[in-house]
């Protein structure tokens, strides 16, 4: 047992202090950066201090990088690859706990040794892919027959292509896989005596149960999507199609222009309200999503 002096006390609030002020202090530079007018916020030294010029910079952040549209497109992207990452890291742990099946241990190590391969590791085959995806096609008509076919199709600018490459998550599965070995073996064969079918049993009963586990990956999965960069960069030539995160490159201040941080921060403020938002709704079940089990 830890016997709890005042001096572990005022240690351990001196410590979460620190933390705090470590991990909010870039959140208060934004906001009282956003707020200041260009004099105020080039000035030496930076006041922390909130000024009356927030709404102001933000319209003009607003306009400059058009985010409007770009809004839309990351609220777009984030929302598809969300639903898709749940929806399909839930049936492949469905598949790997419930099926008997001799290699779906197998089946999900090569699922999980794919946490260490980032995005960067996997842009290159995976955006060959997206820019021809008939290319297998033609390659093997080609070698069979010896004919030359001449199809394209690719993904590019569009939201299929930022969304479809990025839809499966070994995070999602290992985080349901872990939740439906809790279940206790008697529910499926409760189940089964029922007549209850995989689907039925799937969305029936194991979808309601795993409520807190969906909407703690939901979180997490619309943070990820919100916040991409690397591939809509590489997906999105047409600035229809632009992104948040391609938006703020035209935020930035010239490198002979007008220091305008005030504006750039307003813009940045502006992209960190939905995933605020999202977080701030579901953090509750996000939290016993990841500690807590329901049965």
């Amino acid at each position: 047992m830890i016997q709890r002096t005042p001096f572990a006390n005022a240690l351990t609030y001196g410590v979460m202090i620190f933390g705090f002020l470590l991990l909010i202090g870039p959140f208060i530079v934004i906001l009282s950066g956003a707020s200041q007018t260009f004099q105020q916020v080039n000035a030496i030294p930076f006041s922390f201090v909130p000024q009356d010029r927030l709404f102001e910079n933000m319209g003009a952040a607003w306009s400059r990088a058009s985010l409007g549209t770009a809004m839309l497109n990351s609220f777009v992207m984030a929302s598809l690859v969300t639903v898709g990452k749940v929806a399909l890291s839930a049936l492949t742990a469905f598949a790997i706990v419930f099926f008997r099946t001799p290699l779906k241990g197998f089946f999900f190590w090569m699922v999980f040794i794919t946490l260490m391969l980032p995005l960067e590791v996997r842009v290159v085959p995976t955006y060959a892919v997206a820019a021809d995806l008939f290319q297998p096609i033609r390659l093997l008509i080609s070698a069979v027959t010896g004919f030359e076919v001449s199809v394209d199709w690719n993904l590019l600018n569009s939201y299929a292509g930022l969304t479809l490459p990025l839809i499966a998550t070994a995070t999602g599965t290992f985080l349901y896989r872990q939740f439906y070995l809790t279940l206790p073996d008697e529910l499926a064969e409760a189940a089964r005596m029922d007549g209850s079918g995989a689907i039925r049993f799937f969305i029936d009963m194991l979808l309601p149960l795993s409520r807190t586990n969906m909407l703690a990956l939901t979180t997490i999965m619309f943070v990820y999507g919100w916040n991409q960069y690397l591939w809509p960069l590489l997906m999105v030539t047409d600035p229809q199609y632009k992104t948040t995160m391609m938006s703020l490159v035209a935020l930035l201040p010239a490198d002979n222009g007008t220091p305008d941080w005030n504006v750039t921060l307003a813009g940045s403020l502006i992209i960190m309200l939905p995933p605020l938002i999202v977080v701030a709704v579901l953090q509750r079940w996000f939290v016993r999503g990841l500690v807590a089990t329901e049965k």
